[in-house]
């Protein structure tokens, strides 16, 4: 039997249902978006950007756990 670890994704999953939800929503857009011209190549890129910051900005809060205050997302 193992231990779950806060570096386990199925425990963060779980333990966080709102952050569950926001990626499901954004994943959902990216989906019905998907093989599809929505998006110019440059919009892509922009969009595929500020998808990196925002995770990179998601997983630090989350290994943070809320001790050091973030700035928030523009």
């Amino acid at each position: 039997m193992s231990i779950p670890t806060t570096a386990d994704p199925q425990s963060e999953r779980r333990s966080n249902p709102r952050l569950r939800e926001l990626i499901d929503e954004m994943m959902a857009t990216i989906r019905a978006a998907a093989n599809r011209d929505l998006w110019t190549a440059e919009e892509r890129a922009s969009c595929e950007a500020d998808m990196a910051r925002i995770m990179s900005t998601v997983r630090d809060q989350a290994l943070d756990r809320g001790r050091v205050p973030r700035a928030k997302l523009d």
